[in-house]
C-alpha cells in the first residue's frame, strides 16, 4: 500500500461573458495564459501603472475550453485511481452563476457537452468491459446538504433528515443512506436523474436555477481480482462528485425570506470549509475544525486524508464580479497547498462484493446438493422400472432432464390404468404412488428453479470484465485513446516545466558572474530594483484587497446577524408571552447540545417522585387538591354543591333556566299582497296596498325595515 503524500490538484475555469453583462457595459477583467497555467486579473478602473494580479495553478481553462478536454486532462486520472482502489474527490467551488453545475453535470442531450459526472460513468463501465478475470460491483448514492440538514435524494421521503456517524476503520458515513446497484451507464444515469429531480433549486437575481444546497454523488467501485499469492483480493474505491452551492452576497442576489436563510447556511458552510483549508495549510495549527459543518465532516478524508482530490474553481470574467473572483482565486490558491495521504483500500471488512460472492457460493452449493439428490432418486426409479443398469452412475442421473422423468412416470401411470388384470383398489393405489412421485419431482424442480433464479439475480449485479457491458471498443480506438492520453500527459509536463523555468529565471538573475562595466551593473541593479518595487506594490495592493474583502465579509456577517437577531427576538416574544415560565425553565434544564449531530436535544423526563416531594411543602389544606381548600369546602363538594366543585367542573351539570320566549311566527299574508310586497322591496318608501276581498286596507311596512 502506498501512503505517499500528494497535494490537492487545483484548476480554474472561467465562463464566457453573459449577454446581460455585455449589455450593462461591464468589461472583462480576467485573462488567462493557458500554456503557463496562470490567471491574470486586472482591477476595474485601475491606474495604468498598476500591475495585474497573477495566480498560478495546476491548469487553467478559459471560456473556449471544451468539456471533454477538461475531463481528459484533469479528471480522468482521478477516476483511474478510483478503479485501482483509491478514494477520489472532485468538487466545484465558486460564486453562484459561474458554471459549477455545468462543469459537473453538463447538458444531458448533448454528448459533447457532458460534464464530469456523466463522463465518469462512461469511463468506469468502459474500463470494466476491457478487463479480464475481474468482477466488479458498482453502487451509487446521492445526497444533499440543505440548511445543514443531510437528505437522501434517492429516498421516497427525500426530506427526511439523516445523521452522520463515524467508525474508526471507515471514517465518517451517513446513517441509513440508500445505495443502488448499477449494471450499466443507463442505470446509473437514471439514478442521477431521480436525485436531481429531488434537489432543492430556486431563482435569484444572479441565477434563475440556483442550487440551494450542496450535492454529493457517491460512486462506490468494488473489484475482486486474483493477486500474486493466488488468493482473491477485493479493492474498494469511492468517488465523491461534489457540486457545491455558490457563495452569495445578499446585496447582489436580492434574496429575502427563505432564500436569505438558505444563503446564510450556504455561506456559513463555505466559511467553515475555508477555515478547514486555512488550518490544513497553516503548519502551526494543531486543530482542524472539521466539525463546524456537515460539509467539512463529509469531506474530511478528501481534505488532508485518504483521498486523491481535484478542486475546480469556477469564476466569472466581468468587472461586476471582481470581488467574488478574487475571493475564489485566493481560496483556490490556499487549497493547492493541502497535502493528502491516499492509499489503496484493499480487503475492507464492509465490502459488499464479498457478501455477494459468499451468498452466490452458498446458493450454488445448495443447488448442487439438490441436483445430486434428484439424480439418485431418478436413478433408483429407472433401475426399478426397466432394469437398465446404472452404467454412468450418478453423473448420468444429473444430466437427465425433468421432461424425461415426467414422460417415464406418465407412461407408467397409463400402463397401470390400462392393466385390467389388477384390481381397482390396487390400480388406484399404484396410480396414487406414481402421481405422488410426479408431484415431488415438480416440487424439487421448482426449488431448483428458485435457487437458480436467486443465483442469476445475484450474479447479474456483478460485472465481469470482457463482457458486453457497453458497446465494445475496437483495438484502433484503444490505441488512439492511449496516444491522446500520452499527449495530455506531455502537455501537463510542459506546463510544469514552464512554471519551473519562470521560478528559476528570477533566481538566475542574482547569480551573475561579473559586470563588464559600472553602467551595466547599474542597469541590471536598476532592473532588479524596479522588479522589487513592482512586487512591493503588488503586495500592498493585495493587502488593501484583503482589508476590503474583510470589510465586505464583516458587512455580510452583520446583515446575517441582524436577521438572526430579529428571528430570535420574535421567538423570544412568543416564548415569554405564551409559555409559562416554569415550563421554559423545565425544558431549559432538560436541553443539551449533541456535538455528533450538531443539534439541541432533550433528556428524558425525570421520574415522577419529585412531584410527591414538592407536594409535601404545600399547605396542609392543599393535600390532594390543586389549590388550598378549606375543610368546609371539601365537605360541601362531597354533598354535590356546584359552588364548591371547581376542581372538576365537568361533573357539574348546568341548570337550564325556564324559557320565557316563543318562536317568531310571521303574519299570514295573501299571495296577492306578497307579490306586491316583493315588487315594493325595490323602493325605499312605504307602500299602501289595497287588497279588496282579501284583507282590509292597511299600511304595511316592507319586511326587515325598522319600525319608526
Amino acid at each position: 500500500m502506498s501512503k505517499k503524500s500528494e497535494c490537492v490538484k487545483v484548476v480554474v475555469r472561467c465562463r464566457p461573458m453573459l449577454p446581460d453583462e455585455i449589455a450593462a457595459g461591464y468589461e472583462r477583467v480576467v485573462n488567462m495564459a493557458v500554456p503557463r497555467g496562470v490567471v491574470m486579473v486586472s482591477k476595474p478602473k485601475a491606474k495604468k501603472d498598476e500591475a495585474m494580479r497573477e495566480f498560478t495553478f495546476d491548469a487553467v481553462y478559459d471560456w473556449n475550453s471544451m468539456q471533454m478536454d477538461l475531463y481528459d486532462e484533469t479528471f480522468r486520472s482521478i477516476v483511474d485511481a478510483v478503479l485501482e482502489g483509491y478514494n477520489g474527490t472532485i468538487f466545484a467551488y465558486g460564486q453562484t452563476g459561474t458554471g459549477k453545475t455545468y462543469t459537473m453535470e453538463g447538458i444531458r442531450n448533448k454528448p459533447e457537452e457532458y460534464g464530469v459526472i456523466p463522463n465518469s460513468f462512461g469511463h468506469i463501465f468502459t474500463h470494466i468491459s476491457r478487463t479480464h478475470d475481474e468482477q466488479y460491483l458498482i453502487r451509487a448514492s446521492y445526497l444533499e446538504i440543505y440548511q445543514e440538514e443531510i437528505r437522501d435524494l434517492l429516498s421516497k421521503d427525500h426530506k427526511k433528515r439523516l445523521e452522520l456517524r463515524e467508525k474508526p476503520d471507515t471514517g465518517v458515513y451517513v446513517k441509513d443512506l440508500s445505495s443502488f446497484v448499477a449494471k450499466s451507464v443507463k442505470e446509473i444515469e437514471h439514478v442521477m436523474t431521480v436525485g436531481n429531480s429531488n434537489r432543492t433549486v430556486g431563482p435569484t437575481n444572479m441565477n434563475e436555477h440556483s442550487s440551494r444546497s450542496h450535492a454529493i454523488f457517491i460512486v462506490t467501485v468494488e473489484c475482486s481480482a486474483r493477486g500474486i499469492d493466488g488468493e482473491e483480493h477485493i479493492r474498494v474505491g469511492k468517488l465523491n462528485l461534489v457540486d457545491l452551492a455558490g457563495s452569495e452576497r445578499q446585496s447582489k442576489t436580492g434574496s429575502t425570506g427563505e432564500r436569505f436563510k438558505e444563503a446564510t447556511k450556504i455561506n456559513l458552510s463555505l466559511s467553515a470549509l475555508g477555515n478547514v483549508i486555512s488550518a490544513l495549510v497553516d503548519g502551526k495549527s494543531s486543530y482542524v475544525p472539521y466539525r463546524d459543518s456537515k460539509l467539512t465532516r463529509l469531506l474530511q478524508d478528501s481534505l488532508g486524508g485518504n483521498a486523491k482530490t481535484v478542486m475546480v474553481a469556477n469564476i466569472g470574467p466581468a468587472s461586476f464580479n471582481y470581488d467574488e473572483t478574487m475571493m475564489t482565486l485566493r481560496y483556490a490558491n490556499r487549497a493547492k497547498n493541502i497535502k493528502n495521504e491516499p492509499h489503496i483500500n484493499e480487503d475492507p471488512k464492509d465490502a459488499l462484493l464479498r457478501e455477494y460472492q459468499e451468498e452466490i457460493q452458498r446458493l450454488k452449493l445448495a443447488l448442487d446438493k439438490r441436483k445430486r439428490k434428484g439424480g439418485r432418486k431418478e436413478q433408483r426409479g429407472q433401475d426399478g422400472s426397466d432394469g437398465s443398469g446404472g452404467e454412468d452412475g450418478e453423473s448420468e442421473g444429473k444430466e437427465r432432464s425433468l421432461k424425461t422423468q415426467q414422460e417415464h412416470l406418465e407412461a407408467e401411470k397409463q400402463a397401470l390404468l390400462q392393466n385390467k388384470e389388477l384390481l381397482d383398489e390396487e390400480r388406484e393405489r399404484l396410480v396414487a404412488e406414481v402421481q405422488q412421485k410426479v408431484d415431488q419431482l415438480k416440487k424439487e424442480q421448482k426449488k431448483r428453479d428458485t435457487l437458480a433464479a436467486k443465483i442469476k439475480a445475484m450474479e447479474s449485479k456483478l460485472l465481469a470484465g470482457g463482457k458486453n457491458i457497453i458497446d465494445r471498443t475496437d483495438e484502433q480506438k484503444r490505441v488512439l485513446e492511449k496516444r491522446r492520453q500520452e499527449m495530455i500527459e506531455q502537455k501537463c509536463r510542459e506546463r510544469e516545466i514552464v512554471q519551473q523555468l519562470e521560478t528559476k529565471e528570477e533566481s538566475a538573475l542574482e547569480i551573475r558572474e561579473t559586470y563588464s562595466s559600472l553602467q551595466e551593473e547599474v542597469d541590471l541593479k536598476t532592473k532588479k530594483l524596479n522588479k522589487l518595487c513592482s512586487k512591493l506594490k503588488a503586495v500592498r495592493a493585495e493587502m488593501a484587497d484583503y482589508r476590503d474583502e474583510q470589510g465586505r465579509v464583516r458587512e455580510e456577517l452583520a446583515l446575517t446577524l441582524d436577521e438572526l437577531q430579529r428571528d430570535l427576538k420574535l421567538k423570544s416574544l412568543i416564548v415569554e408571552n405564551f409559555i409559562p415560565v416554569e415550563e421554559v425553565e423545565r425544558v431549559t434544564g432538560r436541553a443539551y447540545y449533541d456535538e455528533d449531530t450538531d443539534e439541541w436535544k432533550l433528556r428524558p423526563m425525570e421520574p415522577p417522585n419529585e412531584m410527591n416531594e414538592t407536594l409535601v411543602d404545600r399547605p396542609v389544606s392543599a393535600l390532594g387538591s390543586w389549590r388550598p381548600t378549606s375543610t368546609f369546602a371539601k365537605m360541601a363538594a362531597r354533598t354535590g354543591d356546584p359552588r364548591y366543585m371547581a376542581e372538576n367542573i365537568l361533573k357539574v351539570e348546568l341548570d337550564m333556566p325556564n324559557r320565557t320566549t316563543h318562536e317568531y311566527e310571521g303574519p299570514l299574508i295573501a299571495p296577492v299582497v306578497q307579490a306586491a310586497l316583493d315588487a315594493a322591496l325595490q323602493d325605499e318608501e312605504e307602500i299602501t296596498v289595497n287588497a279588496i276581498d282579501t284583507v282590509p286596507i292597511s299600511k304595511q311596512k316592507t319586511p326587515g325595515r325598522k319600525a319608526r
